[in-house]
């Protein structure tokens, strides 16, 4: 998948003024929004079959999400390059995908 102009700043911003509404409205409680219910309104229809990736992979150097999937992205794997996006190719994906490989994926859990 690829993500271009997205903000995740205002996505979490309607989703916290839907179940606001929504509270305001009385269908629900205020101690009823756990994650599952606000991940639900979160407009990223297309992330219900993907909804956490496991690899962002950022292009062109730079070294920040740029809101990309900021709620999504909570234990995902980042992998940066110099390369910019219209000059990553295979050699590049492989590259991220060995990175990815190598890593250790504990999903926020302490490993002892």
């Amino acid at each position: 998948m690829l993500g271009i102009g997205y903000s995740g700043r205002a996505n979490i911003l309607q989703a916290c003024q839907k179940l606001a509404q929504k509270a305001h409205n009385k269908l629900l409680r205020p101690e009823d929004i756990d994650k599952s219910l606000f991940a639900d309104e979160l407009e990223m229809s297309w992330t219900d079959e993907f909804p956490y990736p496991d690899l962002l992979i950022r292009t062109s150097g730079e070294l920040r999400l740029s809101e990309f999937m900021l709620w999504q992205s909570a234990y995902t794997e980042l992998f940066f390059t110099d390369a910019l996006g219209p000059d990553f190719g295979e050699a590049e994906y492989l590259e991220a995908l060995m990175s990815f490989q190598s890593r250790e994926r504990r999903f926020g859990k302490r490993i002892l």
